[in-house]
């Protein structure tokens, strides 16, 4: 095996395959994971992966795949970023691990102080630091918990909030992340959300959320609500972008009726949709807010950032976890950030946007199977359906993503259905790279019609 690999923004910008995909190595060593890794760990590509950076994979037989997934929306700033890098290497010379809660360090506040710069409002606002998405709501849910004396909690169709029990509960989707896993938390209740593609009759923002109030209303009661929680565009749901004012009423909603509102910006967070956070499409500002994701460069970092006085409900003790906020990922955040406003991905964000939008939506004047594209920013997805143009379509979906798998392009599939592709490419991807994975998704719709 290599001892010297370079990664980063040196390895070239260029795909290339040496090998069918996956590699006689790669299947040599997907073998060994499958007699060491426990069979609930699903991969989507058994390509094991030496080196990346850019919009580049580099695997172990010495292909070059397009990532157009960014290790689910975590590697924005591109795979070891020269910022993100060099205050890792700082860092773990330094000290790797004090543990917050017993010794304090600077570098913990210091992304506390940039949370409460970069986020939604220009109100006090405070964070608590942890490892995951999943731990992050949850967090969000206790705090609102504590800020209210409430207990109802309000999710959304096709919501997807984690992997714990509680954020089992709160996630729509049954398979794979539900399924055996019962008995969940209770007080967990659903609305509808707004899906302009799956409405039978147009709806616009402002009557879809009066709808989903209309729901809370009579079947929670807005004085037992604790918090809203949801995400402004779903992510595992679909990468729904749900239609104009309809999180501005829930929000209004729930500051009429003193209930929290959280938005989820664990996938949408941190420059992906061209916007610091997805809330500011519509100048919508959440009592709390949950990051992770792109927010630490690859790092595992989450957060809660909210309101002062919500987030010091909660007694002293009553926050935290042995590696919220580890100093190493605390700094890989500080380099993140730093690379986001250097190189202003928000603007690189909108660009990926304007080529991916419109090359796909020639692609669905060609192929009717696309039946919608949507997304914002560099956070696109196409939902695949069959002849009659609404029932969805997985297999085509799933067929689709196979060759480009095949072809050296790594996508993703998502979608309650199933039946939905999403492009999450890293925002430094070279413009001529994401094309020529475009070319490759053009190929791939021909070759599966």
């Amino acid at each position: 095996m290599s001892t010297s690999i370079a990664g980063g923004p040196e390895l070239p910008q260029s795909r290339r395959l040496v090998t069918e995909i996956p590699g006689p190595v790669s299947r040599e060593r997907f073998a060994r994971r499958q007699r060491f890794v426990a069979g609930g760990v699903g991969t989507t590509l058994p390509v094991f992966i030496e080196a990346a950076g850019g919009g580049v994979l580099r695997d172990v037989d010495g292909n070059s795949l397009i990532d157009l997934a960014s290790g689910i929306a975590v590697t924005g700033v591109g795979n070891a970023a020269p910022p993100v890098a060099a205050r890792v290497a700082d860092q773990v010379r330094a000290f790797t691990h004090t543990c917050f809660m017993v010794t304090p360090y600077d570098g913990y506040v210091d992304v506390c102080e940039e949370l409460a710069r970069l986020t939604p409002g220009d109100h006090a606002k405070k964070s608590v630091l942890l490892s995951s998405g999943a731990e992050a709501v949850e967090n969000a849910v206790k705090i609102a918990r504590a800020h209210t004396g409430r207990h109802a909690v309000v999710v959304f169709d096709h919501a997807y909030h984690g992997r714990t029990n509680l954020t089992m509960a709160m996630t729509a989707k049954n398979m794979p992340y539900k399924q055996g896993f019962g008995p969940f938390a209770g007080e967990v209740h659903r609305a509808p959300m707004s899906y302009p593609f799956r409405e039978v009759t147009a709806v616009d923002g402002t009557d879809a959320a009066d709808r989903a109030i209309d729901v809370i209303d009579k079947q929670v009661g807005a004085a037992n609500v604790a918090c809203v929680v949801i995400e402004p565009i779903l992510g595992e749901g679909g990468f729904v972008v749900p239609a104009k004012g309809f999180l501005p009423r829930l929000a209004e909603w729930a500051r009429s009726n003193g209930v929290v509102f959280v938005a989820d910006e664990i996938q949408t967070g941190f420059c992906r949709t061209g916007d610091w956070f997805a809330c500011d499409h519509e100048g919508v500002v959440p009592d709390l807010i949950t990051t992770a994701k792109g927010i630490a460069g690859g790092l595992p970092l989450a957060a809660v950032t909210g309101r002062a006085e919500i987030m010091d409900a909660v007694h002293p003790g009553g926050l935290g976890g042995t590696y919220g906020g580890n100093p190493v990922a605390c700094a890989a955040a500080l380099g993140a950030i730093e690379l986001m406003r250097s190189q202003d991905l928000n603007a690189a964000a909108r660009r990926i946007g304007e080529l991916m939008f419109s090359r796909l939506r020639g692609l669905a004047e060609r192929h009717p199977a696309i039946g919608d594209v949507r997304g914002r920013g560099a956070m696109v997805a196409v939902e695949l359906v069959t002849a009659d143009g609404r029932t969805p379509d997985p297999g085509r979906a799933a067929a689709v993503s196979a060759y480009c798998h095949a072809q050296g392009v790594l996508t993703l599939t998502c979608g309650t259905n199933g039946n939905v592709l999403r492009f999450l490419p890293p925002l430094v991807i070279p413009e001529q790279l994401l094309s020529e994975g475009l070319d490759v998704l053009a190929d791939a719709f021909a070759a599966t019609a």
